[in-house]
Order: C-alpha cells, then sequence, then structure tokens
C-alpha cells in the first residue's frame, strides 16, 4: 500500500467524528456475539440455545432496570413524553436532537409552570401556580436547559476546532519532525529599498511579512532565473526571501548578489540526501523546502505567509496582495500545468468543492506548488509539518500535514477566475565551453574577467585542451584569438 493511500484512510474526516453509540445497543451486540455458552449443552438442547436464553433473560432484566429509571425520573421531574426521550438523549441513551430549546413547542415553559393536581388541591388542572411568573419548578428546568444548551453549543464548536488540530495518533504515523541541518551561508533582514510601488517603506510596516521560498540547484540558468525572479521581487514590500541551494557548499557570488538587492534574504544550501539522486524522477526541490520549514520552525515565526516560489516561475505582482490576507490557506490557479494547460480550484458561491488537475493520481490536494500560500499561525499548530520525499505527491503530503480541511481553503484571484502565476519553465542546455590558453585570460582585455564571472555563474567554463579554439571576428572574418590578443 503506497504512503498516499495509507495516509487517506488515516486522515478522513469520518476518522475525527465522535459518534455516541446507545448503551443498551452495545449491551445487545455483546450478547449476540456471545454464542458459545458456559455450560455443555443437554443434548436435547438445541446448539446455541442456552446462549440466547441467557440473552433475552439479561436483555429483559436490562430493559426492566431501565424502565424503572424511566418512572423514578419521571416522577420527580414531571416531564411528558417527548421531553422524556430528550431529558434520556442527554444521559447517554441517544443523541437524537441538537438543541433542546429549538425542538419545543411555543408554549412548553407554561406546561411546567401547571402543578399535579393533589388531593384537597381545588384549582384547575390548567390554571397556573403564579400568573405571569414561573414558578420554581419550572425556574430550575429552564435554567437546566439553558444551560444545556450552552454546553452542546460549546461542545459541538469544540469538536469542530479539534477535528482541525493536530492528532498525534495520525500525524505522528505519517510525518516525522522534521530534523534537517540548516546551513546558513549568508543573510540579511536589513531592507535598504526606500521605495515600492512608489511608496516609501514606512507605508507598509503594519503589513505580515511573506516568506518566499525559492528551491534552486547549480546549472547554467541558475543565476539568471534567481536575478529575474528578485527584480519580480524588488517591488513587493514586507517580503523576507529564503533561497535554498541544493549542493554541498556554499555559492559566493550569489551571496554577493542577494545582497546587492537590498531585500531581506536568508542564503542557505540544502543538497538532496544521495539516496534519492538516482531516483527517476528525483524529489526535486523537497530537502530546499524542508530546510526552509525548519528555518521558520527554528525561529519560531508565527506571524507571516508561507509562500513556495520557484525560480523560474512568472508572478503577477496582484498575486502578493491577494496572499497576504491568507487566514489559514489560500489556493488560487496556475497557469501552462501539463495537459490542461491550468491547475487549481473549482469553487461555486465563494466555496472550494473541488479540484481541476489533468494528474490527481489519488491526490487529495492536485495542486501546483504555486498554488497555495499558508498563514504561520495556522501552521505552528501543527509540530509535525512535514514535506515527505514522494515525487509527485509533495503538495498533496505538506497540505496534509497541516490538517487542511476543504472549508478552511480561501479561494483566491477574484474566486479562482484569473490566472496570476505562471509555471514557466526554461530549457536547460549543458555548460558551455570556451577553448582559450591561460595566458590570454589577462588583464589586457575583458575575456579574463568575463570568463571568470561565468564560470562563477555556472553558464561557461574555459579549458586549453578541450573542443575547438575559441575564435574571434572582426570585419566579418573569423580570427584565432593569437592574432587578436597577441
Amino acid at each position: 500500500m503506497s504512503s498516499a493511500r495509507l495516509l487517506e484512510s488515516q486522515t478522513s474526516d469520518e476518522d475525527n467524528e465522535d459518534i455516541e453509540r446507545r448503551p443498551h445497543q452495545s449491551h445487545s451486540r455483546s450478547c449476540s456475539n456471545n454464542t458459545t455458552p458456559t455450560h455443555p449443552p443437554h443434548p436435547m438442547v438445541r446448539k446455541g440455545g442456552v446462549a440466547r436464553r441467557i440473552c433475552l433473560i439479561g436483555g429483559a432484566l436490562f430493559l426492566l432496570l431501565v424502565a424503572l429509571c424511566y418512572l423514578t425520573l419521571s416522577g420527580d421531574t414531571r416531564l411528558g413524553g417527548s421531553e422524556d426521550s430528550e431529558e434520556g438523549s442527554h444521559h447517554g441513551l441517544g443523541k437524537q436532537r441538537i438543541s433542546v430549546m429549538e425542538s419545543r413547542p411555543a408554549d412548553w415553559l407554561l406546561r411546567y409552570t401547571r402543578p399535579d393536581k393533589h388531593e384537597g388541591d381545588d384549582r384547575n388542572p390548567g390554571e397556573e401556580e403564579f400568573p405571569g411568573n414561573l414558578s420554581h419548578r419550572a425556574q430550575e428546568i429552564y435554567e437546566y436547559e439553558w444551560n444545556f444548551k450552552i454546553e452542546e453549543q460549546t461542545t459541538k464548536q469544540m469538536q469542530i476546532r479539534n477535528r482541525h488540530r493536530f492528532d498525534p495518533r495520525i500525524h505522528s504515523m505519517n510525518f516525522r519532525p522534521l530534523n534537517e541541518t540548516v546551513h546558513i551561508c549568508s543573510e540579511s533582514y536589513e531592507d535598504r529599498r526606500q521605495f515600492m510601488q512608489d511608496k516609501p517603506q514606512s507605508d507598509y510596516v503594519q503589513l505580515p511579512v511573506i516568506y518566499f521560498v525559492t528551491p534552486t540547484y547549480p546549472r547554467r540558468e541558475q543565476i539568471p532565473e534567481l536575478t529575474r525572479l528578485a527584480h519580480t521581487l524588488l517591488h513587493i514590500p514586507r517580503l523576507h526571501w529564503l533561497v535554498a541551494d541544493d549542493q554541498e557548499k556554499c555559492n559566493d557570488y550569489m551571496d554577493t548578489l542577494l545582497y546587492r538587492f537590498g531585500m531581506p534574504f536568508t542564503h542557505m544550501v540544502s543538497p538532496m540526501p544521495s539516496k534519492f539522486r538516482n531516483e527517476k524522477p528525483a524529489p526535486r526541490g523537497v530537502a530546499n523546502r524542508r530546510a526552509a520549514l525548519q528555518w521558520i520552525r527554528q525561529h519560531n515565526l508565527t506571524n507571516g505567509i508561507l509562500y513556495f516560489g520557484d525560480d523560474d516561475n512568472t508572478y503577477d505582482l496582484r498575486l502578493f496582495s491577494e496572499i497576504r490576507k491568507t487566514q489559514r490557506v489560500s489556493m488560487f490557479p496556475v497557469g501552462l500545468i501539463a495537459d490542461y494547460g491550468v491547475s487549481g480550484p473549482v469553487v461555486r458561491k465563494g466555496k472550494v468543492v473541488a479540484f481541476l488537475d489533468s494528474w490527481v493520481a489519488g491526490r487529495r490536494w492536485p495542486v501546483d506548488m504555486a498554488g497555495f500560500a499558508v498563514n504561520l499561525e495556522y501552521m505552528a499548530q501543527y509540530p509535525y509539518v512535514n514535506m515527505p520525499y514522494k515525487p509527485g505527491y509533495e503538495e498533496d503530503l505538506f497540505l496534509r500535514s497541516i490538517g487542511l480541511q476543504m472549508n478552511l481553503i480561501e479561494p483566491r484571484g477574484n474566486n479562482c477566475t484569473e490566472i496570476l502565476v505562471w509555471h514557466t519553465q526554461t530549457k536547460s542546455k549543458k555548460l558551455g565551453m570556451v577553448r582559450l590558453e591561460s595566458k590570454y585570460l589577462d588583464d589586457r582585455s575583458n575575456l579574463g574577467a568575463l570568463l571568470h564571472n561565468l564560470k562563477l555563474m555556472g553558464v561557461t567554463s574555459t579549458t586549453e585542451s578541450e573542443g575547438r579554439n575559441a575564435l574571434i571576428s572582426k570585419n566579418g572574418r573569423e580570427n584565432p584569438h593569437s592574432k587578436i590578443l597577441s
């Protein structure tokens, strides 16, 4: 059984509901299941007959006991037929209503102001003891019913609230606490931007911080992708950029680049565990996001918005205003996803009721990583928040680990009718190679510094022995570099 299917059965909505069973039903079941007689049956007695007789006798005694209790209670409280059944349900004989007060007839309270007809009492049966006022007996009943109503409403609210909270019986079996080792390369909490969207920075101090998590990995497109994304994020106030790089060592060039942008950032390295690197497909980006989640946990952040933003996506600036309103979990469609060209929630009457995605595969939450945001105060309720190494199911299992329910989802983007994020992808190519003798990489030209920077970015490399010689052109003619640089 797959972990996703196992998790589906263990985190279903029905598992969290309380079901009250009538005591006499459980008693009857216990008798009906016990078909083995305590003594060897008489040869003339049919097999199982003694057990059935014992159950019948036990059941009759139980019913007699219930009847005696019923008569005792009815003699004390003088409650009528329908009221007795409701009173019994409160004592565990069955849950037959939600609110006692709502099920009463309009004149129910007057019934309890009519005293019993005693011998020598000259009052008419329908005469009230205290016209316009409640008798002491009726006052007690009224207070009891009122308290019962408040108690039931409070219990119901607690059950709904606890249904979405962390349940160790469910979460501990499927998710383990994050134990990532977070290695910080560099970080800055200073925001050196003076103006954002034509407003001074001081105009945004009341906004919650958006923690924008970007997993990345070394390739020739890495620095260009991050540069393009950074110039989108530069327009966003109150944003902390968490850049998690999938490599063993820190990249000094990236540290310099991130600091140059002037926005708050944290640069960390979080390599994928070696045992997953040869898998097809490999769980790319999971180690990066897990490290960012661990960083948030270590800093005990409970105020702000968490968003997973890949380095090759395209973002509408309106998206950030939308996700900043997130109370628990907000969702919105993502463009350019798989066969349908879109993935996102289905909304009816302002509520998310289903999902549109061309690859469901048993996922309860078939959404793209860029299609949701989470409030950190809500996420902090779940100590087992996690993102397991299961390719294709990262979003689904993460959302399950924070106890998401359908009624908690907040649709954004004009009720999920607008595309505010696009899953654009850049085709990756192999590392470039320039064959050039090292003696020409000095300060006689710009080539030395240029190729050095490109090497730091992971875009190209230089060699003296591999490939064909680099050529330089002038006046439309190719010449060996020695002719120009000698």
